[in-house]
């Protein structure tokens, strides 16, 4: 029996997995080029501690502000200037703008897809109101290393929800070689 009721295919066991996926951003219709890691999705919950005046030998406890926490996106360094565009519209002294911050489009709201091993999209998130608070041009350059360059993008949000509309995909199928 499969341990994953949703699945439509009775003999599916296995989640899915974190190596396949896409991240857009407003404005643009194809994928950001390169992403190799997109950090966490992860939001928190302060928590409020109280007591009542009839019962102070226990202390209640309710939800406070929740704070989501910072995305990293990273990929290699190449030609593709978009993460350098994004992060100039938070800061870019010395702009012949006279202004350092872009205010009008600084913030992007940006969509995450995972795809399963066949390349469909089988979970979303959308996250709102992101903001590039950190950027990294080039890492540390290592003449006796064997590694890419990376640059990284750390982005603020306001939040995130997932993407109900994206339903789970019909798997394919295919006998090799045909008959």
């Amino acid at each position: 029996m499969a341990q994953f009721s949703v699945n439509t295919n009775p003999q599916r066991f296995d989640p899915y997995k974190n190596f396949k996926f896409l991240v857009y951003w407003e404005g643009k219709t194809d994928p950001v080029a390169g992403i190799s890691k997109v950090g966490a999705l992860k939001r928190t919950s302060e928590v409020v501690e109280h007591r009542e005046g009839g019962d102070p030998s226990s202390v209640r406890k309710s939800p406070g502000q929740t704070k989501y926490e910072p995305i990293t996106l990273e990929r290699g360094v190449t030609h593709d200037t978009e993460f350098e565009k994004w992060a100039n519209k938070v800061w870019n002294y010395g702009s012949l703008l006279e202004a350092e911050v872009s205010l009008k489009d600084f913030r992007k709201n940006i969509t995450i897809k995972v795809l399963n091993e066949a390349g469909q999209v089988v979970i979303a998130y959308n996250v709102y109101r992101c903001w590039v608070s950190e950027f990294q041009a080039l890492p540390e350059l290592d003449a006796s290393a064997n590694a890419l360059a990376i640059q990284t993008l750390t982005l603020q949000n306001e939040g995130w929800e997932r993407d109900y509309t994206v339903g789970e995909p019909t798997e394919p199928s295919f006998t090799e070689p045909a008959e």
